[in-house]
């Protein structure tokens, strides 16, 4: 069974497993006891009690993970976390801390509103679920995701037969737009139909995963989020359709999140409240293989900053903020008109203002108006160019006429595939013509908003800086050349300010998004791993106002960092993974910031400066030459893997155009499933062949060495975006099989994301939240490190948590939601943590949410 190596790797005693949390533990040598304990850790044979850990002793946080594992298997020591290790750098200091109580104890929370009503106390967590309701589960969702094809293969069918027996140019057009009209609205409705007619309305529950009210959850929730109103986000449509599905929303509100809520009935949302992107309100989360409901209540006037969440059972008052990068864990509320950061959320210890743009005229007028072009553009535009798209498709392929004209078949004569393979190398012209359109069409569009002027909601300028947004953040591109060094290239191409660069070969990763490129800087010789979000857009609930964002020189940027304009670091920063970048207090210089709250912590550590000499003259210009050649072949793979997969969908829908006479509809339902089925097998046997000589092993190694630049080809060259339509679903399970990653048996994934598939095992029985991440890797300054991490059998990762390398969860355990587990930490079994970075907390049983 997955999950046993935690045990091998540490035991711990009962007093530990328990938790220990809050209880005083006496010890009548704790800095003896801490001293003795440092030294076994870092093999000397004693360690000076007043010596700083990091630049003394040349410890690194990996160390003092290993360290603080090592102290709360002791039942004769108080626990210690990382946060800790950073407040009180020296064992003396730490002794003196822990002879009173445990310090690090999270901030107790006030009690919920009586407007929320939290979940009902859950009984025991349930054993496994039985094999037999397992594969029921998935067959029924199978059959569910079937009949959908059918149903879309039918409808396609009969929508394209009405438009072609249109008559000139105009009447073929006025089809389209009523054909388009009537398959959005479809679209539309359905999924709150479904919802009405599968659940009702949603009250505080919860039902055991694999179960069949689970899979009435699953259609209403995969349906929900297929829904192409989703693209309408920040739109009124947006959240009239909300409404329509449940949730109490006042006037005014504002939802730019993409991450829709599930369980409607239970949200509520007051006048005047809006929610930045990349928030979760799901109003469920999954816990030891339970899915649990329960309320979200915000009130008028709300703030929800960017990347936060928001678990069940909590709320916040009238006039309320929570800052960016934060999280309310269940039973949390936030007062009226108090502001709160962090996560776990506590108030913030200046008056730091979140709602940094004023307000402006914004009625519903505007709103209704804004929304009727909405639609217009859509149905006037969007739907006919599309239709006129595939039926340009169609004059150039003539195989493909045969939806339309049926005709013999051609399937077995050559001339078919060459016809497929020419017109499948429009692919490659896609690219430059990309790369000229964001040169030029959104950098015009740009000179109409001027920074720092407050523009109001839903009027023209509104349009313009949300088209600037949806037009240079194209992921594929961005795939393309990231973790190389064309990246720099390509964001001055877009926009970016980026000053002198200092080539690394590895300034930015393949992930990094913004609000405007035009108004987005960065220093110097600064290193950016991935997951970037430059929020140089600031919102209230009816105005907008765009700011330069800049970031220093000399510094590095850990994984997932939401910046906002107003960030308060300046040169020679390290930003840690998930930090909460200050907006507020003095400008940081020559530190490193960790955690939400962010607190300092060592810029540097001796065992991140091992490569320093590759960085600087003959060495760096050589291995960089070499890095470059390596990273264009790579490059080259990538658009070379894609090319294939969009000539074999070619061929699909080409063979089920030509089978259409004879199978109608079925023939393009078909089409649509083998397009799945054959892209999970494709891109699985990419990915096998991408580590097939070189499989991925625990490194520590410099970015100049070959081994890293394959694990840059590993991230690269394969896709992942297949594996969002397995969420929830057994199948994905099967999918992370093959895929290489140690895995056990009735694993609940509603969303995880492995980043190094062999590196990581998770056992039995695990549950797995949307959001939850396990990196096996990190990236600083230059040097790689990877490592094994083992998720143990009945774990659970909360909505959003991030577990780094080397990380060993026992049985049972559970991260919080929001939470960061950092390098090397190792869980015991059945303990509860959360935070950032994670720490023990005091909720023990699951009926007690994460307090």
């Amino acid at each position: 069974m997955v999950g046993k190596p935690v045990e091998e790797l540490t035991s711990y005693p009962e007093e530990s497993s328990a938790g220990r949390c809050g209880v005083e533990v006496p010890a009548p040598d704790v800095e003896g006891a801490l001293a003795a304990t440092l030294a076994e850790v870092m093999g000397t044979g004693q360690t000076p009690v007043d010596r700083h850990f990091f630049d003394d002793l040349g410890a690194d946080s990996l160390v003092m993970a290993h360290f603080c594992a090592r102290v709360r298997k002791r039942a004769d020591l108080p626990s210690v976390s990382m946060k800790d290790i950073y407040r009180y750098p020296t064992i003396r200091k730490l002794a003196t801390a822990l002879g009173g109580s445990t310090p690090s104890l999270p901030v107790e929370a006030p009690p919920l509103a009586p407007a929320v009503a939290p979940a009902p106390s859950p009984p025991p967590a349930p054993a496994f679920a039985s094999t037999p309701r397992y594969v029921l589960c998935g067959a029924l969702q199978l059959l569910t995701f079937l009949g959908y094809s059918c149903l879309v293969a039918v409808l396609t069918a009969w929508g394209y037969m009405w438009i072609a027996a249109g008559t000139g140019l105009f009447d073929s057009y006025l089809r389209s737009v009523l054909c388009g009209a009537a398959g959005l609205l479809l679209l539309c409705a359905l999924p709150v139909l479904a919802k009405w007619a599968l659940i009702g309305r949603w009250k505080p529950q919860q039902f055991p995963v694999w179960s069949l009210p689970y899979v009435r959850f699953w259609v209403v929730k995969t349906l929900i989020r297929a829904n192409p109103l989703v693209l309408f986000v920040g739109s009124p449509l947006y959240t009239l359709y909300l409404r329509a599905l449940g949730a109490q929303i006042g006037r005014g509100v504002t939802v730019f999140s993409r991450n829709l809520p599930v369980c409607t009935d239970l949200l509520a949302i007051g006048d005047g409240t809006v929610i930045r992107k990349d928030s979760f309100l799901n109003c469920y989360r999954a816990q030891a293989g339970l899915i649990q409901t329960g309320s979200v209540v915000l009130g008028q006037n709300v703030v929800i900053s960017e990347a936060t969440v928001l678990d069940i059972d909590t709320a916040l008052g009238d006039g309320a903020q929570l800052g960016h990068a934060s999280s309310l864990h269940s039973g949390q509320m936030v007062p009226d008109g108090e502001r709160w950061h962090g996560s776990p959320a506590q108030r913030t210890e200046t008056d730091v203002d979140y709602l940094a743009v004023d307000p402006a005229v914004c009625g519903a007028l505007r709103r209704t108006v804004h929304s009727f072009l909405q639609l217009a553009t859509v149905l006037l535009l969007y739907v006919p160019l599309a239709v006129g798209g595939v039926g340009i498709l169609l004059a150039g392929a003539p195989q493909l006429t045969a939806v339309l004209e049926p005709g013999p078949t051609a399937l077995t004569h050559w001339t078919f595939y060459v016809d497929a393979l020419v017109l499948s190398l429009l692919f490659f012209a896609a690219v430059p013509l990309g790369l000229l359109f964001l040169a030029t069409v959104p950098r015009l569009l740009s000179r109409t908003i001027t920074p720092g002027k407050v523009y109001p909601l839903y009027g023209f300028h509104y349009g313009v800086h949300r088209l600037i947004a949806l037009t240079t953040n194209r992921k594929f591109l961005m795939h393309l050349f990231g973790d190389s060094s064309a990246i720099v290239h390509y964001l001055r191409c877009l926009g970016y300010d980026l000053s002198r660069i200092e080539q690394t070969g590895s300034n930015f990763g393949t992930e990094v998004k913004h609000e405007t490129p035009y108004l987005s800087s960065v220093g110097s010789g600064t290193m950016v791993a991935d997951g970037l979000s430059v929020m140089n857009a600031d919102f209230s609930n009816t105005s907008f106002r765009v700011s330069r964002t800049s970031i220093g020189p000399r510094n590095f940027l850990g994984n997932r960092i939401a910046y906002p304009s107003r960030g308060k670091t300046g040169d020679n920063c390290l930003l840690a993974t998930k930090v909460m970048v200050p907006v507020d207090g003095e400008i940081r210089e020559g530190v490193g910031l960790l955690g939400s709250p962010s607190f300092e912590i060592p810029r540097s550590v001796q065992r991140d400066s091992t490569f320093d000499q590759l960085k600087n003259g003959e060495q760096l210009s050589r291995h960089l030459a070499a890095k470059n050649r390596h990273n264009a072949a790579t490059m080259g793979l990538y658009l070379l893997v894609r090319w294939l997969y969009f000539y074999w969908v070619t061929l699909l829908v080409a063979a089920a155009a030509e089978l259409y006479d004879s199978l109608g509809a079925l023939a393009i339902a078909l089409g649509n499933v083998l397009v799945l089925l054959t892209g999970v097998l494709y891109f699985v046997l990419v990915e096998r062949a991408v580590t097939a000589f070189h499989p991925l092993v625990p490194l520590f190694c410099s970015i100049y060495d070959p081994r890293f630049w394959r694990r840059e080809r590993f991230w690269k060259v394969p896709s992942e975006t297949y594996l969002l339509l397995f969420n929830g679903t057994p199948f994905k399970n099967l999918i992370w099989r093959l895929l290489g990653v140690r895995i056990g048996s009735k694993v609940f994934d509603d969303g995880c994301y492995l980043t190094e598939r062999t590196l990581a095992a998770v056992g039995d029985g695990c549950t797995l939240n949307v959001g939850s991440v396990v990196q096996c890797h990190s990236q600083e300054d230059g040097t790689f490190k990877s490592d094994r991490s083992t998720i143990a059998a009945g774990c659970t990762l909360g909505v959003g948590a991030f577990v780094h390398y080397g990380v060993a969860m026992g049985d049972g355990a559970m991260l919080a939601p929001d939470s960061f587990l950092m390098k090397g930490e190792a869980v015991p079994p059945d303990a509860h943590w959360g935070g950032n970075p994670a720490r023990q907390t005091c909720g023990r049983d699951a009926g007690e949410g994460w307090r």
